[in-house]
Formats: structure tokens, sequence, C-alpha cells
């Protein structure tokens, strides 16, 4: 077993060290905040460090940063300064050129990167992605994503762009298996005093899909769905339940003096999967591309892709228009 460290915990960063005290050696955990850091400490029966630089002086492979998205490029420098693999939670940077160069300190070190969007590691993801490259549901023409829920407290260092409306681009790319090549976004600030709290995102993709993007910290629901309009079928993702719903319908004989009623015959499948915790996949993962030395199933590359596309998402809802990538 790999032995491994976080840093930051925060509510994600707690559920690291949770899952990691499960699946590695987890050496011990990192956190300003001395309280925080005993209480987690304490209940994984781990050491805790007040400073992060003391934790890196400990026998190391492998940490989960989970601090502060403004911190997250000095401390994966300094992590793989001293030849210790990341996990950096999503979003990696709060720039594209730090971002840029934490890839590249990652490629130069030989290290493994890996980056947190944990809803690739969410098994109706999986399931989806092999059915589209299979050609079960035909051929995709359109994605809509709806990530709504009410304002967390937790996020001060960006909008609701950034923080939720990532996952779901990100996703998009994955399923496609192809990069965004314009963005427009309308944007807004309600409730949030600094950063936008309601997004639409509208994208369009090399391959010539598009994709639409509502998000929200105002919605007194939480919701996390995604639709596949495809030529064979319409699918509805549900990233909470881990299911799936696939429908297609025929049209039968109908009498055209009565477009009231008009015979459908419908086809409607539930798929409910064996629920299995994204994170606990996603830290899996990562330890696997180290032992292995294969690439994890998010790599630095990867999700600087998305964050060029999230940026320009951010860009387009202040500039009110459409971006080209």
């Amino acid at each position: 077993m790999l032995n491994t460290g976080v840093i930051g915990v925060g509510s994600m960063g707690r559920n690291h060290a949770r899952v990691l005290s499960e699946i590695s050696n987890l050496v011990g955990i990192a956190d300003p905040d001395k309280k925080a850091g005993e209480s987690v400490s304490s209940k994984m029966g781990t050491q805790y460090f007040k400073d992060y630089q003391d934790l890196l002086k400990e026998d190391i492979q492998a940490v989960s940063i989970a601090a502060p998205t403004n911190v997250h490029f000095e401390i994966a420098k300094d992590v793989m300064s001293k030849g210790v693999h990341p996990l950096v939670e999503k979003p990696m940077c709060l720039s594209l050129e730090d971002s840029e160069k934490m890839v590249k300190l990652a490629k130069d070190a030989g290290l493994t990167l890996a980056i947190g969007h944990i809803e690739r590691h969410n098994p109706v993801v999986a399931f989806a992605k092999k059915a589209l490259a299979g050609g079960a549901y035909g051929e995709a023409i359109a994605l809509s994503a709806r990530r709504v829920s009410s304002f967390p407290a937790r996020i001060k260092d960006v909008g609701v762009i950034m923080d939720l409306g990532i996952h779901d681009v990100d996703v998009m790319r994955y399923l496609l298996g192809s990069e965004v090549e314009s963005v427009f976004t309308q944007g807004k600030k309600m409730k949030h005093d600094v950063f936008e709290d309601h997004a639409n995102i509208l994208l369009d993709f090399k391959n010539g899909t598009t994709g639409f993007v509502e998000i929200n910290w105002l919605t007194p629901m939480k919701v996390r769905k995604l639709s596949l309009t495809c030529s064979k079928n319409f699918v509805e993702l549900d990233y909470v339940k881990q299911s799936l719903v696939i429908s297609s319908s025929s049209l039968m004989e109908y009498d055209p003096f009565n477009l009231y009623q008009v015979p459908l015959e419908y086809d409607i499948r539930k798929v409910s999967l064996q629920k299995e915790e994204p994170l606990k996949n996603e830290l899996s993962d990562f330890l696997n591309a180290i032992t292995r030395k294969k690439d994890p199933l998010v790599t630095g590359e990867d999700a600087l892709m998305t964050m060029r596309a999230i940026m320009a998402a951010i860009e387009s809802s202040k500039t009110k228009n459409r971006i080209e990538l």
C-alpha cells in the first residue's frame, strides 16, 4: 500500500482522508486550522501537521490537495519538488497560466498528476461512455445538463461556473471525445457579493454536437442530471441515483383528422447501477496510476482542456460575447 497524505481537510478533504485511510496507508493530514485538523487526524488515527511542509518530510508517495483553489499551484509545486505524486481537487488552479505550469512541472518531474473531476468516476458516466462509443444510442446530437442547488457557504474563491459548471463541461468532453470549439454564457449575481451565482452555458463541440449547461446556487433542491439527445434514443442520467432512463418511440398509424390522439409506441428502460462512491473510484484510480505507471482517468493535460473551456465561459459571461477557443 502506498503511503499517502491529505493537504486541506475541509468538506472535501476530510472525505479524501476517510477514503485514503481505507485504501492506503494514510501517514498524515495537514491543515492550518488546528481544531479541524486534529479532529480529522484523531478520527482517522493518523498524524496532524499544521504546516504541510512538515507532512512532506514524512515518507509518503502521494497526496491529495484539497486546499482552497488559490493555493493549489504553490502547494502542488512544493509537493512535486519532493518527488511526491499529487491529486489536485478541481478546479486545478484559478488561472490558465498556473494550470499550464502545474502540468509542465509534473511532466518534467515524471510524476503522476491527477485532477479531481469526480463525476468522471461516477459509474453512470462510465456506462453512458461505453454505450455511446459502441453506438447503442446512435449519434449524439445534443447534451443538456442541469446542476442546481442552494448556496454552499464553503465556496468563497470561485463562482458557480468554476465550481459547478466545470463538472458537466468535463463530462461532456469525455462522453463525446471532442473538444469545445466555442462558448457563449449568460451569468449574473443575485445573492453572491463577488461571483456569479447562476449561469447558462452554450457549448459548440468540434464534432458538431452542442451542449447546454444550467447551473445555479439559488435552487432549494439539489439536482444533478444530464440528458443525451441521440439519433436512436433519448437518455437521461441521474448522477445522484446512479441510474439512466433510456427512451425511444415509434409513430403508429393515425387519423390525420385527429392530431389530438396520435398513437405512439414507447420503449422506456430504466437502468439502476450498483452504487459506487465516485471519490473512492477516483482515489483508487490515482493510486493505481502511480503503481502501474499509467495515466489516471483525468490527467493534467486533460483537465487543462476543461479549464480552457471554463475560463472562456467566465469571459463570455462578463463580455456577453461568444468566445472561440
